[in-house]
């Protein structure tokens, strides 16, 4: 036998469905709900599905697995099968106590027009009318199947009566009370007002709770009073009397190095020497000798050989006679001493390679004389760029070195501010230059020679906090006063002794009543501008002008919470 399968769509409502169902020309019809289908999940339009399919003796069957449906197809013997494959079956109905149950549960139905949910009880009334309209309607069709006109007039009717219904369900759910029927009648603006009403308890919190605050400004009269201490110092900490204005002193240094490189311009012939022997000789009487030590130099046209060793001549009957005598007056002859001393030149060259000369020698004893009668060799020439002074004393004239006023601005930079700086006692040193090679050595082929200066700074710090106490105790304030400021403490004639260093500790101070942040807040917190200006001037004397800023117009009172109270304390200065 043919069935027909018609597809519900999301958007179709029960008018929809009963159309389709009396439009299919096929006995058996399949009716395939949507996943969303709130058309069958209401018990009324599933006896209307049922009452349209025996109007038009056709037989309907839902496909669909949802239980929801399948329970509400079992109340009305509707039959029911899983996919269009499967014999459809009528589901059984769920006992007396389930029924019971899902009587008494609220079930959500929403079609195209959003209605709101109904209860099961209100759906078993609206079942029962409905019947009775349906067999009213039975009959009247049976009146009148040639007259569609009638018809018609009466399904307006129908239609017309439902929404009377409809309306009257709505008129039951109003409450008695008319603030929240007009609520439930102006829904938008109940919003409107209630989130207005929210802002406006957060705006008010704010501005009486949150928002509240002071500034007070307090002026302290004081006066300036100058300081002048003789005080000693030493380096030894066990030995430390602050209160005899003895203070342990520290040193603080600063080593800077500055350098610069500079070429070479020296030379130096670094070859061989010449070598060779000499012949000395002199007249004595008496048979004398001849002493020569090593290093004696003897010269010759303006080059200069050294004796090698130590050597002494004395006539020994061969090497020497008196043949050849001179008389001198007393007539005693002068004998004739001779021999031969090995020399080196005293610089290397080719230029010491001489040949042998019997005259032109010169020793530097007057009682010796001398010749060669062999040449002097061996003399080589090798020269390299060494450094010479010259070239040091140019460069410290390029050296870019730290002025005295940078070093000490670096020194400073080092020390704490707890430390007290004995500005006086500030001594710059400067080192010896120091050239790299030295003067005379050899610079490398391509590479420069550098110069280097090391400066080194030295001062003395004390500790603050002891100069200061030191200074609020000599000053001898009055109670309940405090010193406020001192204006650039310095130590005068800072001299070095044997025991140690002497100087004087001058300064002047600022001194006043002593007024403070949190004994101002104490006075003044929760209490009215005018209470707060009055008990401040009665709290503390020396308060010479009194400002209260609240942080809004509408502030009139201090707020209690010390954090929303701001102090500041102006110090006037006396002239």
């Amino acid at each position: 036998m043919n069935k027909d399968v018609i597809y519900i769509e999301p958007e179709d409502d029960i008018t929809d469905i009963i159309s389709k169902i009396e439009s299919s020309k096929s006995k058996i019809v399949a009716l395939v709900p949507p996943k969303k289908a709130g058309v069958f999940r209401s018990i009324v339009n599933i006896k209307l599905i049922v009452k349209a399919g025996a109007n038009a003796e056709k037989t309907i069957v839902l496909v669909t697995t949802d239980p929801s449906i399948t329970k509400l197809a079992a109340a009305t013997r509707l039959p029911v099968t899983k996919n269009l494959q499967t014999a459809p079956t009528i589901p059984e109905a769920a006992d007396t106590k389930e029924e019971t149950v899902v009587k008494e549960e609220v079930i959500e139905t929403k079609n195209k027009d959003g209605e709101e949910e109904v209860s099961t009880k209100e759906i078993e009334e609206e079942i029962d009318e409905k019947e009775s309209d349906d067999e009213d309607e039975e009959s009247e069709e049976e009146e009148s199947e040639d007259k569609p006109e009638k018809s018609a007039r009466k399904r307006f009717a129908k239609f017309n009566k439902s929404e009377k219904k409809e309306k009257s369900k709505e008129d039951k759910k109003k409450s008695n009370n008319p603030v929240v029927n007009w609520v439930l009648d102006h829904k938008k603006m109940a919003i409107f007002c209630g989130v207005g009403g929210v802002a406006l308890i957060l705006v008010l919190i704010w501005a009486f709770a949150i928002a509240p605050a002071a500034v007070i400004k307090v002026g302290i009269r004081t006066t300036t009073s100058n300081f002048s201490e003789n005080v000693t110092f030493t380096k030894n900490l066990e030995e430390e009397k602050v209160s005899e204005g003895k203070f342990y002193i520290e040193e603080k240094k600063l080593e800077s190095k500055s350098e610069v490189e500079f070429d070479a311009t020296g030379t130096k012939n670094i070859g061989e020497k010449a070598t060779g022997e000499l012949i000395v000789y002199n007249y004595f009487s008496n048979m004398g000798s001849i002493s020569i030590n090593a290093g004696s130099k003897f010269t010759i046209n303006g080059l200069s050989y050294l004796a090698d060793s130590n050597t002494t001549l004395t006539w020994d009957g061969e090497n020497s006679s008196c043949e050849n005598t001179n008389v001198i007056s007393g007539g005693q002859p002068h004998c004739l001493i001779t021999g031969k001393i090995k020399v080196t030149a005293s610089e290397p060259g080719t230029a010491y390679n001489i040949a042998a000369s019997a005259a032109g020698w010169k020793a530097i004893s007057s009682s010796v004389e001398a010749y060669s009668d062999s040449n002097m060799a061996g003399g080589t020439d090798k020269n390299i760029t060494v450094v010479q002074q010259s070239d040091i004393d140019e460069a410290l004239k390029k050296m870019e070195s730290s002025s005295e006023a940078d070093n000490k601005a670096k020194l400073l930079a080092t020390i704490s501010e707890d430390s007290f700086v004995i500005d006086s006692s500030f001594k710059q040193t400067t080192g010896d230059a120091v050239s790299t090679p030295a003067v005379g050595e050899e610079v490398a082929e391509g590479s420069k020679a550098k110069l280097s200066v090391t400066t080194t700074d030295t001062i003395y710090v004390i500790d603050k906090t002891k100069m200061e106490e030191f200074i609020t105790e000599k000053a001898k304030l009055a109670e309940n006063y405090k010193i406020y400021e001192m204006n650039d403490p310095f130590i005068e004639n800072f001299i070095k002794m044997e025991e140690g260093y002497i100087g004087k500790l001058k300064t002047s101070y600022v001194s006043g009543p002593e007024v403070t942040e949190n004994g101002i807040v104490e006075v003044v917190r929760g209490k009215g501008m005018g209470t707060a200006q009055h008990d401040l001037k009665d709290a503390f004397n020396g308060i010479s002008t009194i400002t209260i800023d609240p942080s809004y117009p509408w502030v009139t009172s201090i707020p209690n919470d010390p954090n929303k109270i701001t102090v500041i304390i102006d110090v006037e200065s006396s002239k």
